[in-house]
């Protein structure tokens, strides 16, 4: 039989992608793109992708491009360990420190022209010096260019009677969600420079996690509010209309500010808002009309002393009918005019003179407002899916490629916001308005597949997979598995973390060295303070192993202080860790992973777990399209480390190098791989 092979290829990545949550909106009716999908295409029943780990975001790209787990190819985690200070991390996504050979280099190696776009996981600075090889982002999650293009956070503005003057007021509102990295100084492929300590400002982060609300479980993160009064308009260059109002609106931290007209209808009702750069302009900036989702207003921002020009998002949340009260959301301001992150950088030209500029991505749920997320994190995100659609399908047209390797982050941002009140709701929302906004971060993630479906009729051959999904945990957590800092809490109780004393003999955040056996840093690694090895090191290797088998045996033997069930599912070796993808010099001393139901959204579980409200930690897998069998479910466990080398199967190209995974052979068609 003539072996044949994939001209098309593209992956639709959608990080935190859930296929339970999908097979269940599925068959519900809410899917129907995903549903076509699926029908045209092979799966599992339950669209499962067995995942590696850590389950968390740059180590399973990174697994999914290789083929090989986190122990071969190095990143073990959000975060690396530094080398020098058992407290601290070093930022992790950057190509360098992949081990292993990523599968869109060998398709450029080989002649066919690749676009890698956004894809967190050991894609940015582009490894291979290559015309065959395209690449936008991948230096952080969230959206493109958000690393060094995102000015500011998101934020509410307030006007009303009740202040006395304009001011920006720092963290004096809740919720904002964890591990988004921006503000970095990233790397330009086309220079020399390393991307690395004295150039990320990310690396040496140190951050200690004491008790319950600090860390990524925290239900307390803090966002910006600026405030101002209302007055009567007065002293404007333009003819203000009869009744108008005015106030302030400060931007840049408070540093820059915009004069605002809060304008009456013909009825005498307030439902506008006119913004100005200050009283003498004659046109405004924009006009916000309640009701409406205002993207891409441009503007100026403040950074570093420089005045850029930027574009905001802003929708008015709140204004009252009398114009005496106005609430308006506020995203984030990106930098218009910055191609650093697109590989070659006229590719950031032909998107924005075809497409438009990158857009802000949305990573606030202030004050637990169905209004403020419905209306405008999720509106937000709607413009970001729209954009990158049309962006791919833009370059796609005009660079003509043969294969296409594309992250999306709607889902995982999203769901990060509110997945924590899905058990028990808020003062404002209840658990079903939680459930119904998961449909609604589904529905949204459908319309973005859908837009690629009619690839399937012109030659195509499409893989919808993502790096991880998330659980929502029904118990206050232990304080042991947060990826973004070193966990104080239960280590300490068990006596192998300690705490130095201030002079009321008080624990502050500093470790005390001198007697400290172990800490648990970066997600599922806990690392023992060895003589010789580290700085401060006082346990004698010779006792590793005991001490090794003291904490497992503690941490197996330690039961909730409410539930008085175990929290820790599995405690190993290094040694032993290699059996689940882990393990290594990239790893701690010992890997653990919590138990179900005592787990963060994500990283310190198994990939089998499940949480409340049908949600998994488990990635998803769909393919279709040329080379795949139609309507065909597989009961074949089909793992992270078998897409690329399925992918180079279908595409006619080697395996790369350190490839561990096997091409599923079990949903090939005729021709394509085994004979029928």
């Amino acid at each position: 039989m003539e072996k044949k092979t994939s001209q098309k290829i593209i992956v639709l990545g959608i990080d935190g992608m859930d296929p339970r949550l999908t097979r269940k909106y599925v068959d519900q009716g809410y899917l129907p793109n995903i549903k076509k999908l699926i029908e045209r295409g092979s799966s599992r029943q339950d669209l499962v992708l067995l995942g590696g780990h850590p389950t968390v975001t740059p180590s399973m790209w990174t697994t999914l491009a290789t083929g090989a787990y986190s122990t071969v190819h190095g990143i073990t985690d959000f975060y690396r360990q530094n080398p020098e200070n058992l407290d601290q991390m070093d930022y992790n996504l950057d190509s360098k420190l992949c081990k292993a050979e990523q599968l869109w280099n060998v398709f450029a190696k080989a002649g066919k022209k690749t676009l890698v776009w956004h894809w967190p996981g050991s894609s940015w600075p582009p490894s291979l010096d290559s015309e065959n090889l395209h690449v936008v982002d991948g230096s952080s999650p969230g959206g493109v260019n958000m690393s060094n293009c995102q000015f500011e956070s998101e934020y509410l503005v307030v006007a009303g009677s009740e202040y006395d003057a304009p001011s920006f007021r720092p963290k004096s509102g809740n919720e904002v969600t964890p591990c988004i990295i921006k503000d970095l100084d990233v790397d330009d492929p086309t220079s020399k420079k390393k991307f690395g300590n004295e150039n990320t400002g990310k690396n040496g982060l140190s951050v200690y996690i004491t008790k319950f609300g600090e860390g990524a479980n925290s239900k307390e993160y803090k966002f910006d509010i600026a405030v101002s009064p209302i007055n009567e308009a007065s002293k404007w260059a333009i003819d203000v209309p009869v009744g108008a109002k005015e106030f302030t609106l400060l931007l840049s931290g408070g540093l820059l500010r915009r004069m605002c007209l809060i304008l009456p209808n013909e009825q005498g009702i307030y439902d506008k808002v006119a913004i100005y750069k200050n009283k003498k302009a004659t046109e405004p900036i924009v006009v916000l009309e309640k009701g409406k989702f205002h993207p891409y207003i441009i503007d100026e921002a403040i950074r570093k002393e420089e005045v850029k020009q930027v574009i905001r998002h802003m929708r008015i949340v709140d204004l009252a009918e009398d114009g005496s009260h106005v609430k308006i959301f506020v995203s984030a301001a990106m930098e218009m005019n910055n191609d650093t992150l697109f590989y070659p950088r006229r590719l950031y030209k032909s998107v924005v003179d075809n497409i438009g500029f990158p857009p802000p991505s949305s990573m606030l749920f202030p004050g637990r407002s169905r209004e403020l997320f419905f209306d405008c994190a999720l509106a937000s995100w709607e413009v970001a899916s729209k954009w990158q659609s049309g962006a791919i399908h833009h370059l796609l047209k005009e660079e003509k490629y043969d294969v296409i390797f594309s992250h999306f982050h709607n889902i995982d941002i999203q769901d990060h916001t509110f997945y924590k009140y899905m058990a028990e709701g808020t003062a404002n929302m209840k658990p079903e308005d939680f459930v119904e906004l998961s449909q609604e971060v589904y529905k949204q993630t459908d319309r973005y597949l859908g837009s690629f479906l009619h690839l399937l009729d012109e030659g195509w051959t499409i893989f919808v997979v993502s790096d991880h999904g998330l659980v929502t945990h029904g118990n206050e957590l232990p304080l042991i598995g947060d990826m973004n800092g070193l966990n104080v809490g239960l280590m300490r109780e068990l006596g192998f973390t300690v705490l130095q004393k201030d002079e009321n003999g008080k624990d502050i955040k500093a470790i005390d060295w001198s007697k400290t056996k172990a800490v648990a840093n970066r997600g599922c690694h806990i690392y023992l303070n060895i003589k010789g090895r580290n700085k401060n090191g006082i346990v004698d290797p010779k006792d590793k192993w005991e001490v090794e088998e003291e904490i497992m045996t503690a941490l197996y033997g330690y039961k909730h202080p409410v539930t008085g069930k175990r929290v820790i599912a599995l405690a190993l070796r290094n040694k032993d860790a290699v059996l689940l993808g882990l393990g290594g010099p990239e790893s701690g001393d010992i890997v653990y992973w919590t138990a179900e139901g005592y787990n963060y959204d994500h990283t310190d579980s198994l990939s089998t777990t499940y949480g409340i409200n049908d949600t998994s930690a488990s990635p998803i897998f769909i393919a279709a399209g040329v080379g795949i069998k139609e309507n065909f479910v597989t009961d074949r466990y089909i793992r992270e480390t078998d897409l690329a080398p399925t992918m180079a199967l279908l595409g006619g190209v080697r395996m790369p190098a350190q490839c561990e995974g096997a091409p599923v052979y079990q949903i090939l068609a005729e021709g394509y791989g085994i004979a029928e």
